[in-house]
């Protein structure tokens, strides 16, 4: 059973640091994708940043590169999200998800099977 705990979501004043992490359990992910999605109120969820495992190649949304940086531990099966910079429009709820495949045609990470619950990161002004 797959299971993904995200931790480390808080409030923060524009400007601010946090580090998001999620500790995967139940699955053996060298050959697949994992990354971190967010989802503000009223608007869809999207994806912020994933990486391909095996190769370590890491992708991120235009609104969030050089700010955020996406990478794992391996001896602790954690995978982590270092969002610097952060400003209002980063306020979303993030959720780690993992077991997606890596489309080698378009260079990107798709198809996520499991998600976490969710942690929430609110930026103030």
């Amino acid at each position: 059973q797959v299971q993904l705990v995200e931790s480390g979501g808080g409030s923060v004043q524009a400007g601010g640091s946090l580090r998001l992490s999620c500790a995967a359990s139940g699955i053996t992910y060298s050959s697949y994708c994992m990354g971190w999605f967010r989802q503000a109120p009223g608007k869809e969820r999207e994806g912020v940043a994933t990486i391909y495992i095996g190769p370590g190649r890491t992708f991120y949304a235009d609104s969030v590169k050089g700010r955020f940086t996406i990478f794992q531990d391996n001896t602790k099966n954690t995978l982590y999200l270092q969002m610097n910079s952060l400003n209002s429009e980063d306020t979303a709820m993030y959720y780690c998800a993992a077991g997606g495949g890596y489309d080698s045609i378009v260079g990107a990470c798709s198809d996520f099977r499991y998600w976490g619950q969710g942690t929430q990161v609110t930026v103030s002004s």
